[in-house]
C-alpha cells in the first residue's frame, strides 16, 4: 500500500489557493457591505433570503438550517436575534409537533426587499461581473460538482 500524500500539482496549488481567497475574503467583503448597508450579516441575509422564497414564507428550522448550510444550534441563535428584532415568528409544525416552522413577518420581508438591491450589486461586482457568461456557466457547473461532495459529507458525517 502508497501510503505517500498526493500533492497538488503547480496548476491544482494555484487553483486551491484563488479558492481559498474566495472562501474566505468573499464573506468577509459580502459581511462588510451588509453591515454598513443593512446592519446584518451575509449568514443572516442568507436565512432571510431563503425564507422570503419558502412557500408562505415559512420553512421547518431543520430545513432551512439544511438549505443554510448551517447546524441547528446556530440557526437557533439567529432565530432568537430575528424574532427581537420582529422578523420572523417561531410556531410548532402542525403536520409534526416535533419540528419548529420559521415564518418571515412583514417586517422580515421589509428587511430582505430594502437589503437586496446593495447586496446584490455587490455580489455582481466581485462574483459576476469579472466573468464571461461561458465563465458564469463553467463556474457554475464546478461548484455544483464541490458542493455536491461536500454536502455529502456533510450528511455521513452528521
Amino acid at each position: 500500500m502508497n501510503d505517500s500524500p498526493r500533492w497538488l500539482d503547480e496548476h491544482q496549488q494555484a487553483v486551491w489557493q484563488d479558492l481559498l481567497t474566495v472562501v474566505i475574503a468573499l464573506p468577509t467583503l459580502l459581511d462588510r457591505q451588509l453591515e454598513r448597508d443593512a446592519e446584518t450579516t451575509n449568514y443572516e441575509y442568507s436565512v432571510l433570503a431563503r425564507l422570503s422564497m419558502a412557500p408562505d414564507l415559512t420553512l421547518r428550522l431543520s430545513e432551512l438550517a439544511s438549505q443554510c448550510d448551517s447546524s441547528q444550534p446556530r440557526m437557533s441563535k439567529v432565530m432568537v436575534r430575528f424574532e427581537q428584532r420582529g422578523w420572523v415568528t417561531r410556531s410548532p409544525d402542525p403536520d409534526n409537533g416535533r419540528y419548529t416552522l420559521a415564518t418571515l413577518t412583514e417586517t422580515g420581508m421589509q428587511k430582505v426587499v430594502a437589503s437586496a438591491p446593495e447586496h446584490v450589486n455587490r455580489v455582481r461586482e466581485l462574483v459576476f461581473d469579472p466573468l464571461s457568461s461561458t465563465q458564469q456557466r463553467n463556474l457554475g457547473i464546478a461548484l455544483a460538482r464541490i458542493a455536491g461532495t461536500v454536502r455529502e459529507e456533510l450528511e455521513h458525517r452528521s
